[in-house]
């Protein structure tokens, strides 16, 4: 879906324009997005698997949810709106545990220029995985997996997204430290 984003300096302060995603994918426009990493008491992660459709990693294992924020909306709005929609769970804005802001800034192979400022959120899992709904277009599995498979590095890029500047490491020590 081509939404209307703020774009941002290379710095991450709004410049006051704004553009559609896909002008910001086609001019390395930076913009917001959010992560939400799922996590169980039991040391398991959620992670999702990329719609084949997908323009970037399609079938890849990925964040249990990410998505952009739209123009004027506000950030804890987006994490809540994105989990709705790609997982189908309402989650009060009072359980996102912010863990980090990321600058990323990455030229993918089909040509589109991903400058973009993560907004990374917790959350714990307090449902089973088959009471949620995954966005058809967005999201073609769920599963929970072993926190460990965020250090297994064998996996990344083959199975999963790649391992960006040592982002699962991050979120490995986010979720242990919040265990």
């Amino acid at each position: 879906m081509d939404e209307l984003l703020d774009i941002l300096t290379p710095e991450g302060q709004l410049t006051g324009k704004t553009c559609l995603k896909s002008e910001a994918h086609q001019k390395g426009y930076y913009h917001q997005t959010v992560h939400a990493w799922f996590y169980t008491t039991h040391r398991k992660v959620l992670l999702q698997k990329r719609a084949s459709i997908k323009q970037v990693f399609p079938n890849l294992w990925d964040v249990s949810v990410a998505g952009h924020i739209g123009a004027g909306e506000p950030i804890l709005s987006a994490a809540a709106r994105e989990v709705k929609e790609e997982i189908g769970l309402t989650v009060p804005k009072t359980d996102f545990v912010q863990v980090g802001l990321r600058k990323d800034e990455i030229i993918h192979p089909n040509g589109i220029l991903d400058n973009e400022f993560k907004h990374i959120f917790l959350c714990k899992l307090t449902k089973e995985v088959s009471e949620l709904t995954m966005q058809i277009g967005e999201v073609d599995d769920l599963q929970l997996f072993d926190l460990a498979i965020l250090k297994n590095t064998t996996k990344h890029g083959s199975f999963m997204v790649p391992n960006f500047k040592n982002y699962y490491d991050f979120i490995y020590d986010k979720i242990t430290a919040a265990l």
